[in-house]
């Protein structure tokens, strides 16, 4: 008889059975397979056919095939050739992300923590143009934009716009393209965080006679720092490969990275180009993200 039979139990009740411990441990790798699989064919394959694109002989064409030299020459040539529109990227998206902050952050603790029975229909009011497509808004935003406006005509009556000035493809126009179409994915993370806030922690910030402005750098600040960091990258990593604020809201001396990339694959056809440009925007994206995620976590800490 198996030595199992004679444990004794509290309640006379008979032995559970044994635990199938191989099983267990391979259960949590059986569940992320789908998704590990999924990532596989449809990111790191893709991502890896991308990099040998980019070391194709430049000299190549479709029509006469790509050889691959390793052409690592095409990164420089690639940069000096469009380091422009790589810097304008940057500065539009940083701009942009100043202003959404500036915006979101009061839209996101108003709706978290002074809305009351309307933070839901607040919080639909935040979403709801994301039920159109992004192509429709940017060209509801080019008719707002357009000279002959409302917008525009009110900016000229009280002066702040010349008599032939222009919102419309000027670096303006981008810029706040890029801020409404972003606004949402900073404002719910920050939501998220700052409706997990406990008002009395404000409270007894104001008892220990902290001013609004001490309780907010000391206590509202650093409990919204994941929401913050999670907003901003949700903003800012999707607006620096933008190009379509810059193709329908902006002319060419307003174009990005993107528009290059993008004329790169469908226009020029010259995909080692195209591939170059795309793995050393990935590549600036993710330098600058790890300096924020470095500098924003340490001061977490502090």
């Amino acid at each position: 008889m198996s030595a199992l039979a004679h444990v004794p139990t509290s309640a006379g009740n008979p032995a559970p059975p044994p635990v199938r411990r191989g099983r267990n441990r391979l259960l949590p790798y059986l569940l992320l397979l789908p998704g590990a699989v999924w990532l596989f064919v449809f990111f790191a394959l893709p991502l890896v056919q991308l990099a040998s694109a980019s070391l194709y002989d430049p000299a190549g064409s479709l029509s006469t095939g790509y050889a691959m030299t390793w052409a690592f020459s095409n990164y420089p040539d690639a940069l000096q050739a469009y380091w422009p529109q790589f810097s304008r990227s940057f500065l539009y998206s940083a701009i942009a992300l100043v202003l959404a902050l500036l915006m979101g952050y009061p839209l996101a603790y108003a709706i978290a923590q002074k809305a009351g029975r309307w933070k839901n229909l607040l919080l639909v009011a935040v979403v709801a143009p994301m039920f159109t497509s992004f192509l429709v808004r940017t060209l509801a935003w080019k008719t707002i934009l357009s000279d002959n406006g409302a917008l525009v005509g009110l900016l000229r009556d009280v002066h702040l716009l010349g008599p032939d000035g222009r919102l419309l493809a000027t670096p303006i126009a981008v810029v706040l393209g890029l801020t409404y179409n972003f606004l949402p994915f900073l404002v719910l993370p920050l939501y998220a965080s700052l409706e997990r806030l406990d008002p009395r922690l404000l409270e007894a910030a104001s008892d220990l006679y902290a001013s609004p402005a001490r309780a907010f750098a000391k206590v509202t600040l650093p409990l919204s720092m994941p929401g913050l960091i999670a907003g901003t990258l949700l903003f800012f990593i999707p607006a620096t490969g933008d190009y379509i604020n810059a193709e329908l809201l902006g002319t060419p001396n307003e174009y990005m990275i993107g528009n290059v990339i993008d004329s790169a694959f469908l226009v020029r056809l010259d995909y080692p180009q195209g591939a170059a440009l795309s793995f050393l925007l990935m590549a600036a994206i993710l330098a600058i993200v790890f300096v924020y995620l470095r500098r924003a976590g340490t001061e977490e800490v502090l």
